[in-house]
């Protein structure tokens, strides 16, 4: 084999690398040509034979094949382009450090560094009844949207007024529930499955206290809007990477994907939002579910999610609360957890403000009881022992919060969350009114306009449907996929994980022998999406999104073809039906139907003449 094929691609940096899409084009292009491996090859044939070859050696050796690239869950997990993308990798390099762990996690680092800054918003919230007095100046307003719903009518499609917004979009908002993604790191470590389930449960209390300032709706997410943040952990070793992005419009659906593989766990789901008018109230219902993976067990703990209810929009004062039953399930140890949130009746006090109890489940047999507040303290008591201790104390909890870190705004692409909404959440935070109705309205205006003009389904770009989803009974699943989703242990090798351009990966350890490899599996794990600077000047549909647009439109002809073969065989059986209706014996002779207006016709004109012939010869008789 010919050393400079193997390491053709990183020693010719300076020339135009070839991707994994032109190597595969050669390829079929050699299929062609030879029908079997010949050893007269021309040189530029045995180089590209030979690199061929290396990458699927490397492939299979990572339980990774050139097909299973193109073809993740019938989808392509990486599509190429001619040439490098630069934009957010510039900060990356390419092959002076590859061979040195240390210098690589230096270089992750600095580029996060680069891209991402700590979230200066610190707002949380304090305990009890949130509530909120409308302004005078609003209540107008308020009134005015009231006249424009019922009760019982979803709020999805109604038009809210600026002064009710929070300045931030609903995909920013889901992320308030990994702050504490600690605690699941936490979790993963225990070795008794029951401990471990206290400790997924733990984790998922945490995520509820984070309360806006005053009684606020983030936006509505607009199609193909993403949003993308992490919180680095208190070893600085490792970061939790959250992805979101909103898959569908109507009915609106939300996916996102949180993953921390060096510390065990990797999170998924998808909810699709729905809010409900009753009058003097309204609930913003979620249906769907998460899933949390702890890796190293093999186990994943499905969850659901309570409803957010607001009261007093026409009667008493102004709050919020959360309410409904939601389910924390593992099938793998057979706990379960179900946990009431309790709303605040008409004449209760605050000790029912926002108060929680459930219990814990193996099977039919309860195992503890959950009491407490979810904005405070919540307890546990073992139903065996009787003994009582404190699960959850929210006080304590918030000075433990990680640090989130967002990408800069300037470093945005142009359908991120933060950056599609700037001028809006700038006019809310200005208390210009005005001025956020009216940059609302492009954005919302321009939305319209994108779907009139689609001329095939919406395909997402990080984002695909999967059928095979198969939640337990009594759960709604939405059944939305990362495209790179990876739920593997962390691996010796791998020495740090790191997002790049809306892809999670990892940095790993790869001998100098194997630079050749490592370039070849690093352009097999790029992302189908070009960098923000790359898009500015260049325009080409990568091939993911080319096969996933062509297989929807496949399915919509099929469809289609489905509809016209049904009506033909309609058509068929009524012309049939007709036909043999005109040959019955009893029809046999019969004018056609469509004729008889005629015949009437020919029958008064005889009619008429008989009696113009009758009446002149009785007249010439007298």
């Amino acid at each position: 084999m010919d050393p400079e094929a193997i390491f053709f691609l990183p020693k010719n940096k300076n020339r135009r690398r070839s991707s994994i899409f032109s190597l595969l084009k050669r390829q079929k292009k050699l299929s062609r040509q030879f029908s079997e491996p010949t050893k007269v090859m021309d040189r530029k044939f045995s180089i590209d034979s030979a690199m061929l070859s290396r990458l699927n050696n490397i492939a299979n050796g990572n339980a990774r094949s050139v097909s299973d690239l193109l073809h993740c869950d019938g989808e392509l997990a990486g599509a190429a382009s001619d040439t490098d993308s630069e934009g957010s990798r510039a900060g990356m390099q390419e092959n002076q450090n590859r061979d040195d762990p240390g210098l690589q996690k230096q270089d992750v680092l600095a580029r996060i560094d680069s891209l991402y800054a700590e979230d200066p918003d610190v707002e949380i919230g304090v305990a009890g009844e949130l509530v909120e007095e409308v302004a005078e100046e609003n209540k107008s307003l308020l009134w005015f949207l009231l006249k424009q719903v019922r009760p019982g009518m979803d709020l999805s499609k109604v038009v809210l007024p600026t002064f009710i917004l929070e300045p931030r979009s609903f995909l920013d908002k889901l992320s308030d529930n990994y702050y504490h993604a600690d605690l699941l790191a936490q979790a993963q470590t225990l070795e008794d499955p029951y401990q471990r389930f206290k400790g997924v449960l733990r984790w998922y209390l945490s995520g509820l206290y984070r309360k806006p300032k005053g009684l606020k709706k983030p936006y509505n997410p607009v199609l193909g809007e993403t949003f993308r943040c992490c919180w680095r952990h208190r070893n600085n070793e490792t970061y939790t990477y959250y992805i979101a992005e909103q898959v569908s419009h109507h009915p609106p659906v939300s996916a996102f994907y949180i993953s921390n593989r060096k510390e065990g766990f990797v999170i998924e789901g998808s909810l699709l939002a729905r809010s409900k008018f009753y009058g003097n109230s309204t609930s913003a219902i979620l249906e769907g579910c998460a899933r949390i993976h702890l890796l190293n067990w093999g186990e994943t703990y499905i969850t659901t999610a309570p409803y957010a209810h607001c009261k007093g929009i026409v009667i008493g004062t102004l709050s919020m609360e959360l309410g409904g039953k939601v389910h924390i399930i593992c099938q793998e140890t057979g706990y379960q957890a179900d946990v009431e949130f309790k709303l605040r009746s008409f004449l209760g006090g605050a000790d029912q403000t926002n108060a929680i109890s459930g219990r814990i489940k193996r099977g039919k047999d309860t195992i503890a009881t959950v009491e407490g507040y979810w904005d405070g303290k919540i307890d546990i008591k073992d139903k065996k022992t009787g003994e009582e201790s404190n699960l959850l104390d929210v006080a304590i909890l918030k000075e433990q919060r990680l640090p989130r870190f967002l990408v800069r705004v300037d470093k945005q692409q142009e359908w991120e969350s933060q950056r599609l909404w700037l001028k809006v959440s700038e006019a809310i935070l200005n208390e210009d009114q005005v001025i956020a109705t009216e940059q609302k309205t492009i954005i919302e205006e321009a939305q319209r306009a994108r779907a009139r003009s689609l001329l095939a389904p919406w395909i997402p770009r990080l984002f695909h449907r999967d059928s095979r989803s198969t939640p337990p009974e009594g759960i709604t699943d939405q059944g939305w996929k990362y495209n790179h989703c990876n739920t593997s242990p962390w691996q010796p090798d791998e020495i740090i994980e790191y997002e790049d351009d809306f892809v999670i990966t990892s940095v790993k350890n790869v001998p100098m022998s194997n630079s050749g490899e490592a370039r070849i599996r690093e352009l097999a794990q790029r992302s189908d999406s070009d960098s923000h600077d790359d898009q500015a000047r260049r325009s080409k549909t990568s091939t993911r999104t080319l096969k996933q647009t062509l297989y929807a439109i496949d399915t919509s002809l099929r469809e289609q073809s489905i509809a016209i073969e049904r009506l033909t065989k309609n058509i068929e059986s009524l012309t049939e039906t007709q036909r043999a209706a005109a040959y019955r014996p009893q029809n046999v002779g019969r004018v056609p139907q469509s004729s008889h207006g005629w015949d009437l016709f020919g029958g008064f004109v005889l009619a008429m003449v008989l009696q113009a012939l009758l009446n002149w010869i009785f007249y010439h008789k007298d």
